[in-house]
Formats: C-alpha cells, structure tokens, sequence
C-alpha cells in the first residue's frame, strides 16, 4: 500500500511539475479533436458529445464560483443556464443570430436576472439559501411552461438558428459542427482565463474567507453581502453564457433547462470534478457526460449504475477527481491548489 501511495505521490508530483507541457498537450489534442472525426477514427457524435463536455464545464464553473469558492449551495442555479438560453432563442429568431449583440444582451440579462434574485437570496443562509434559489429557479420553470406565446410553453423554443460573427458585410456563419466545436471551445477557454483572474484576485480570496468563516470576516468590516451579490451575479453571468452555447448547439431553448433536475446535474459535475477548482468542473463534465452516454448505450438500467458511481464517489473520493492529482504531501499541496 506504501509502494502505490508513493508511486501515485511521484506521478501527481510529475503533472504539477510539468504542467504546462501537459497544458499544451491537452490544448494541441483539442485543436486536432475535429480532425480525428474527419478521418473517422472517432464517430461523427464525438464532437457533439465534446461541445456537450464544454458547454457543461462552463456551466460547471459558473457553480463553482458559488459553492466551491463562496460556500453557497444553490440548487436553483439552472436559472440562470436556462435564461440564457431563451434569450438567445428569442433574440436569434426574431432579431439576429450576430453573436456581437447576442452575447452582451445574454450576459446582461442573466447578470440583471441574479441580481435581483441574488438580493433575496444572499441574505438567507445554509438550507434557506438553497430552498430560496430553488424557488426561484421553479417559479421561472414555471413561467417558461405557461407563458407559451414567448417561450414556446413545453415544446421550447425551436428553430433557434446557427451563429453568425461579423460587423456589416463582414460576417461569418458558423453553419457547421466543427466550427462550432472551435468557437465553444474559444469561449471555454477565455470563460477558464476569466474566472482563473477572479479567483485569484483580492476578489477571490475574499470569497474564500467567506467560505471558510463569513462571521469572522464580518467581524473585520468585510461588507460579505456584496461580495456574495456579486459572485452570485458573475457566476449567472457565466451560466448563461453556457445556456446560449447549449441554444444554439441543441437549436432549441427548452423548459428542461431551467427545471432543478439541471441543477443537480451540474452539481454531481462538479462532486465528481472536485470543488473549489476550476479544472475539477471539466474533469465533472467529462466524465458525467462521458459515462452517461457510455452507460445508456449499454443498459436500459444507466440511470441506476450512474447512481452508484456517484455514490462511490461521495463515500470514497469526497475530494473529487482533481484530488488524485494533488500530492499527498503537505509540501506540495499549497501550491498544487494555487496550479489547479
């Protein structure tokens, strides 16, 4: 048993120090991702399944930013994922699919939106919190099956066409998968830039203090209220970034989206990944969708094994995947959680 611990110590020490080799090892097989589907040595789906993969990471860091960082369990967070979706469902088949007005009527949207949710919500604590976001997070569920004449009542909003990039008579058409692949992969990419300067701004760590003792930080004339508005409205933001890249890839803006269950989908994301990182929510969102079109393949009971993965991962992986790739020594584990 000393021998494995040691051998696994020595391997996650070896990623830490040659990180950006591995880094640039991921990134060149993420640029060359749509070539292997040209040539067939991956299915056609592998690509829409790794726009899936990147569109539920961002999804997953948004959370992370809420309860992994600030230590708020929201279980009405899909809100915000599906908002954004209708907006640019609304936005894109009535007004224009340009991504140069989309994007910041969705960011502004969905940030407007958490901030007014956000105000009530901040104020409750623990159990409160999460039932409060809960609520909200229905009531807008609840609105999206009613309202039929803007938002399509259950059948969604459908038809939602393909993006376009470009000012006047320049303008691009993502009309293809593959475009699409790279542009999501573009906007995952600045998403991970700007949230890793978040995280490690005086910003960030002030939301950890918060996580770890909010009273005390109150105590120290730290107003916690407008630090956790705002991470509330950042990480909306950021959801509903991800919920327009999921209306364009799905060409439909659907009541799912905001219903809880989505909720607690990114959620087990984010357990399996490892919380309080922003590489642990892509390694969730791999390996949840991964598995589950692995296991729905294979067996009509997928929902059941999916279950208990997750259990085995609470019971004996509480730290998520990325914690395997932290070392065990004490050494070394201030700074692998600076890397990661």
């Amino acid at each position: 048993m000393a021998t494995i611990t040691a051998q696994l110590n020595n391997a996650q020490l070896w990623l830490l120090r040659n990180r950006k080799w591995t880094v640039v090892a991921l990134l060149l097989l993420a640029l060359i991702f749509p070539l292997l589907v040209r040539f067939r040595i991956l299915n056609a789906y592998s690509l829409s399944l790794a726009i899936d993969v990147l569109i539920y990471a961002i999804f997953a860091m948004s959370l992370d930013l809420l309860l992994g960082y600030t230590g708020l369990i929201s279980f009405g967070h899909a809100a915000f994922f599906g908002l954004g979706a209708y907006i640019l469902a609304y936005l894109s088949t009535r007004l224009t699919s340009n991504l140069l007005l989309t994007v910041p009527l969705v960011l502004l949207g969905t940030a407007l939106a958490a901030l007014v949710i956000g105000f009530f919500a901040v104020r409750t604590r623990g159990i409160y919190f999460l039932m409060v976001t809960l609520a909200f997070g229905q009531m807008l569920f609840s609105i999206a099956i009613s309202w039929s004449s803007v938002t399509g009542g259950s059948d969604g909003l459908t038809g939602v066409p393909n993006p376009s990039l470009g000012l006047g008579p320049l303008n691009l058409a993502i009309d293809t998968r593959e475009n699409f692949y790279f542009f999501t992969l573009a906007i995952f990419l600045i998403s991970f830039w700007l949230l890793r300067r978040i995280v490690n701004s005086p910003f960030g760590w002030t939301l950890r203090g918060i996580r770890e003792n909010d009273a005390r930080l109150r105590a120290l004339g730290v107003n916690t209220f407008r630090f956790k508005l705002a991470a509330f409205v950042v990480g909306g933001a950021f959801a509903g970034l991800a919920g327009l890249l999921q209306a364009h890839s799905a060409s439909i803006a659907s009541p799912e989206n905001l219903y809880w269950t989505t909720s607690g989908q990114v959620m087990i994301m984010l357990l399996v990944g490892g919380a309080g990182t922003l590489t642990g929510p892509l390694l969730g969102a791999a390996t949840v969708r991964l598995l589950q079109n692995f296991a729905s393949t294979r067996t009509e009971r997928w929902e059941t094994l999916m279950g208990l993965v997750f259990i085995a991962f609470v019971l004996f992986l509480r730290g998520g995947l990325i914690s395997l790739l932290r070392p065990r020594t004490t050494a070394e584990t201030s700074r692998a959680q600076e890397i990661i």
